[in-house]
């Protein structure tokens, strides 16, 4: 859906009352004064309120359903939406390593600080869940910010004490399952299929799926899915260090690895690797050349097969 629309100089207000509520919907700017939304039901109530607010503050515009035949490709017009709320997530992160960094790691929070920490991480999730309402194409920074919040919040059931470690999990009790994940696979979900295969469970099969809506199949395991995955960010971590902490993977060359994976996954150059731009350029142009992603996967996999040998793993697991 495309809104097309002609806002009066006068009164000067409107102009900044309807770009905020184009901005509350996830609406893009595509030129000046054309703005998309994906087409449902839902969206098109949307813009039909905010033409209703244009028309009745003196301005004119037009709701058309279209589809782009030049200029715009669909995959041009799905990274404005990804990169519209990726800002959105890498500001909202930061605002939850804020809070994250007031938690203390090793003693028992205050109480007298529990109550306020309590509203400032509900504040957080509720963005996040408002975000995710308007993240149609699932933009990478949203598992980011559900693995920080995610962690914020177990930690806030822990007020009287720290929580205790999982135990690693058993490897034979994942063997040849299905194990899903979002289509488009990029450096996390690559090296975590890599992972899987040749550490936890070599007869995994793979299925790739949509970031939203999928309902799994009895046995079915899911990663890096923003809801419901048995592995996906927790905390500041991301899914391939999860996997490995998980199953107790005690191997260095796996945790270099993982520095990597997260230092470009994450951004945020927590361990400072070296390797992680080229790395990341590297698995950025294997998703440029291959929009398959079991393309992807093979590909990643030998990319990560090679890494893991100059770190000094065995040439075979």
């Amino acid at each position: 859906m495309l809104l097309i629309h002609q806002i009066p100089p006068v009164p000067a207000y409107l102009r900044v009352k309807v770009g905020r509520h184009l901005a509350r919907v996830g609406a893009v700017a595509i030129k000046n004064s054309v703005y998309a939304l994906p087409h449902n039901d839902e969206t098109q109530e949307d813009l039909q309120w905010i033409l209703r607010e244009i028309v009745e503050g003196g301005g004119d515009g037009s709701l058309v359903e279209a589809r782009f035949v030049d200029g715009l490709t669909d995959e041009e017009l799905t990274a404005l939406f990804q990169a519209a709320r990726e800002a959105d997530y890498r500001e909202l992160a930061g605002q939850a390593r804020a809070v994250a960094a007031a938690l203390p790691r090793r003693d028992a929070l205050p109480r007298a600080r529990g109550g306020e920490l309590a509203g400032q991480v509900a504040r957080l999730r509720q963005r996040a869940v408002e975000l995710a309402a308007i993240d149609f194409f699932g933009a990478p920074g949203r598992e980011v910010v559900e693995g920080l919040l995610s962690g914020m919040e177990a930690r806030m059931r822990t007020v009287e004490g720290v929580e205790p470690a999982k135990p690693a999990l058993d490897r034979a009790q994942h063997q040849g399952r299905t194990w899903v994940t979002r289509a488009g696979i990029k450096v996390d979900r690559m090296a975590s299929a890599w992972l899987i295969r040749r550490f936890i469970d070599p007869r995994a099969t793979f299925k790739f799926v949509p970031a939203k809506g999928y309902r799994p199949a009895p046995g079915e395991l899911r990663f890096d899915m923003f809801e419901g995955a048995e592995f996906t960010h927790e905390g500041e971590l991301c899914t391939f260090e999860v996997l490995v902490r998980r199953f107790g993977l005690d191997d260095p060359a796996l945790r270099a690895i993982a520095e990597i994976v997260h230092d470009i996954d994450v951004k945020d150059a927590k361990h400072g690797r070296e390797e992680a731009p080229g790395i990341g350029q590297l698995v950025a142009g294997i998703a440029a050349a291959h929009p398959e992603d079991e393309a992807r996967l093979a590909r990643g996999a030998a990319v990560f097969d090679d890494l893991y040998a100059v770190h000094g793993g065995a040439t075979r697991h």
